[in-house]
């Protein structure tokens, strides 16, 4: 009998210590791809495509910031000396006169089909002001207006006897032969170089249309020792 119950316990002892069954040790390095797991091939594409959008919306942003909020201008020729020279490169607002219109003093771009190209000027009259611009001497609708952008190169003139705008003779001054009113009209502004001794400007050209402006000049963003916002009047 005790031998049966020995042999009982042996049997007992060898059933309790079954081997474990074998199972590989995952840890994250060299483990086999789980049934759930994406292929390697699938995660490239979509990482790809995923680029691919990112691009695709930048590409769109800097279409729309270009074509209808800012652009960028070269300046080219002395016409608004000494407020800025050619070379310097500026950021356009094309967005702002699509909320509101043109004031006195804004320095604008704006195209003139006669040239096929753009201009930068600054304007001096809107809809409806009289102006007469004589000498140095600016007059909007009969009052004397003081012309800021104007300090330092007017004496300097003056310093050597000079009038500042005297090149040109009378076509320098406003109105002129060239026109016959000297009254905005709606839709329109009059614009002016601050080089007025040399500035081919509404006083020649004529009044600007407002569907030709393509935005105010804010900013200076080259050279970069220039890098400034425009002073606007």
């Amino acid at each position: 009998m005790d031998q049966q119950h020995r042999n009982d316990e042996q049997q007992v002892e060898q059933e309790s210590v079954k081997p474990e069954e074998h199972r590989d040790v995952v840890d994250g390095t060299d483990a086999p791809d789980s049934p759930n797991k994406p292929p390697v091939k699938g995660k490239a594409q979509k990482e790809l495509f995923e680029w691919v959008k990112a691009l695709a919306i930048a590409a769109i942003l800097v279409l729309v910031i270009r074509y209808f909020l800012f652009a960028p201008f070269i300046v080219d020729g002395p016409s608004m000396e000494p407020n800025f020279y050619t070379g310097e490169r500026l950021i356009v607002d094309k967005a702002i006169y699509e909320l509101r219109k043109p004031k006195r003093g804004e320095v604008i771009v704006f195209h003139v089909p006669e040239e096929g190209r753009d201009f930068i000027k600054r304007v001096i009259g809107v809809p409806g002001d009289k102006i007469k611009y004589e000498d140095d001497n600016l007059y909007v609708n009969g009052k004397l207006v003081d012309e800021p952008y104007l300090k330092e190169s007017i004496a300097a003139a003056k310093a050597k006897g000079e009038i500042f705008n005297n090149n040109g003779g009378e076509e320098r001054n406003f109105p002129n032969s060239n026109f016959d009113t000297d009254v905005v009209p709606p839709g329109h502004v009059l614009a002016f170089g601050d080089n007025r001794r040399n500035s081919k400007d509404s006083r020649i050209i004529g009044f600007v249309d407002d569907k030709e402006i393509v935005g105010r000049a804010d900013v200076i963003f080259w050279p970069l020792n220039k890098l400034a916002f425009v002073k606007q009047g």
